[in-house]
Parts: C-alpha cells; structure tokens; sequence
C-alpha cells in the first residue's frame, strides 16, 4: 500500500477499520487466492473423465481408525445416477500427495495437490459432472477464467478512460469534443448484442483463448467510455485549481502535471470505479457462456458450469451443480458492491448506502 498515493493509502487504512470493508476485501482476497492457487487445491484437472462415476454424489468424509476418510460408492443404477453407500468401505484422506502434473502460476512444474485418495478410488467433494468430471476442480478452474476476466477488463478500461478523460479535460479544445463524441457512440453500442454477433460470425473459428480475449477487449473496448466522461469532468475541476496553474508557471510538461498532480487527486475515484465496474466484466462473461457463446469446452468457468446445470437430469437430481457457481457468482459480485459502497461511503462521509 506504500507505493500508493497517499489519498488512495489513507483511503485503503478507512476502509480496513470498517466491519463490512475488511470482510469484503477478505472475501475477495480469499476467492482470488483460490484461483491462483487452483491447480494446487484441485484434486484433478478440469477435463479429467471418469465416465464410470457420472453424476457422482459429493463424496462424505467421515473419521475412521485411518484418520479422515472417505466413503466409497456404488452406482446401483446407472440409467438413474443413483449411488449407494458401500457399507464399511472407506479410503483414506491423503495428504500432499502426487497427482496430475501442472505449472503452478503458469511457470514452475508441479505434482503436489493439497489433498486426494489413492487411486483407483476418486474423492468428489461437490459431486461429478455428465462424463465423471470433478464439480469441486472445475469450479476452482473456472475461477481463474470468471475472476481474471473482470480485473483485465477493468485495468484496460479504466486505464484508457483515464488517458482519454485525463488529457481532454486538461487540453479542452477540439480534442474534448472528439473524445465525448467518441465516448457518446460507444455508450449507444449494446456490448452484448455486439458480443453475440462477433461471437456467431466466428463461431467456428475461435479457441477458448480467443474467445477469452475476445470477451475481455470488447467488454473493455465498450467500457472505457463511461470512466472517459466521468474522467474528463474531475480533470476539469482539478485543472482550475492554483496547485495546477503554479506547476504551469514552473514549466511542467502537461504530461508531468497529470501523472503528479492530477492522477493522485483521482485515485480514490478510480479505485471506487473499478469495484463497482468489475461484476459487470463478471456477469457479462457468465451470461456469455450461459448462452453457450462464451468459453467453451474442455476449457472451465462459472458461466458454462452454470450451462451445463440445465440438464433434467441435474436439476432434479444434483441441485448443488446450481448452487455451486452461482453461488460463487453471487457471492463474489456480492463482495465487489459491499467494498464499493465502502469505499464510496470513506469518500464521501455524507453519503450513507441506502439514504442520505
């Protein structure tokens, strides 16, 4: 927090002191480690099959002579996914062992998960997909898609909005009027209708990847505006003060004059922005792949998840496929507005979430 402005650095310390901004910025900072950490956690990987345990139940964990334990099942009717309990038949709960080979970060080779049994015998803590996949590693998989989409998004944004927004409210002029109007068309184009037409004219041609980025650079493409406008009229504000016009006079360079005394002075309302903005970045991704237009298989997020839960068969039989991402859709947009409205109300103490 020290490389911080000092205003967004005392702004961080008031949020902290308030109930319901350390238990947002914990929650999130529980859920994002989650993610980075998720092929450490995740006893398999998010493509992993085992046709012979589709729709598994989640597993129990019980406590045996062994240590923690969990209990073994039998499909007892296949064409029904009804599983059974074996009676007096348990694996034990490994710790640290050696499973799937992967990059932790993307970078250092890996064996090590944080738990799992011995194989043949499989442990699924949230139950298994249509083809046997393990609900609990691909929604930890999921995660890292869901969560990263909504901080990139929001970095490109906001960091184009703020040049543009920054630089036309401080030179004014015709480059103002070219840079509202610009932001005014984007604010017109519908970003989903706009995603669903790309998305169908290259249907066949894009990867999860490309469509991952896809979804990033048109959600931020169409996103900057909004912060552009809001940008402009705080930089207008900002640049009739004195503080402004003694460093003209000093003979910084309009650039040195933005980056010193203008960025510090807009920190607290980007920081605002960018916890209110980033569910949207969210949702948007979750609807796509809900829609089945967004990220696509084998590939994992919360949105196709959330897809694939509409299967007859899991509504009526495994509900937690419901409950699992959108719960963690909820939860997490959830976190995002209560720092934001925390983060708003240390701005501006007059202000209080729900009425003045």
């Amino acid at each position: 927090m020290n490389s911080l402005p000092p205003k967004a650095s005392a702004l961080w310390r008031q949020v902290l002191s308030r109930p319901q901004g350390a238990f947002a910025l914990g929650l999130l900072g529980l859920l994002y480690t989650c993610a980075l950490f998720a092929p450490f956690l995740a006893p398999y990987g998010p493509g992993e099959q085992d046709l012979q345990k589709t729709y598994h139940p989640p597993t129990a964990i019980t406590w045996t002579r062994e240590g923690l334990s969990v209990r073994l099942y039998e499909n007892a009717d296949p064409t029904q996914a009804l599983y059974r309990p074996i009676p007096g038949r348990t694996a034990a709960l490994r710790w640290l062992p050696i499973g799937y080979p992967y990059r932790l970060f993307g970078l250092f080779p890996c064996r090590r998960h944080l738990f799992g049994v011995d194989p043949p015998e499989k442990i699924y803590l949230l139950g298994s997909d249509s083809t046997g996949r393990d609900v609990f590693s691909r929604l930890l998989y999921g995660a890292q898609v869901s969560l990263s989409i909504g901080l990139i998004g929001i970095s490109i944004s906001l960091g184009v909005g703020l040049i543009a927004g920054g630089l036309a409210g401080y030179f004014g002029g015709w480059f103002d009027s070219v840079v509202m109007r610009t932001t005014e068309l984007l604010m017109a184009i519908p970003g989903l209708y706009l995603l669903l037409a790309l998305r169908g004219a290259f249907a066949s041609q894009f990867s999860s990847g490309q469509v991952y980025l896809l979804i990033v650079v048109i959600l931020s493409f169409l996103g900057w505006s909004g912060a552009a406008r809001v940008v402009r009229g705080l930089a207008l504000s900002l640049r009739a003060q004195t503080f402004v016009d003694a460093a003209i006079v000093t003979g910084l360079s309009p650039w040195r004059i933005l980056w010193k005394h203008l960025l510090p002075n807009l920190a607290s309302y980007l920081l605002v922005a960018a916890a209110l903005s980033i569910p949207g970045y969210i949702l948007g991704e979750a609807a796509l792949s809900f829609l089945g237009i967004g990220i696509q298989e084998p590939s994992a997020s919360w949105g196709l998840m959330l897809a694939q839960a509409q299967e007859m068969k899991v509504f009526m039989c495994n509900f937690w496929w419901l409950l699992t991402p959108g719960a963690a859709v909820f939860v997490t947009v959830a976190a995002f507005n209560l720092l934001g409205d925390t983060l708003r109300d240390v701005i501006d103490p007059h202000f209080r979430t729900g009425g003045r």
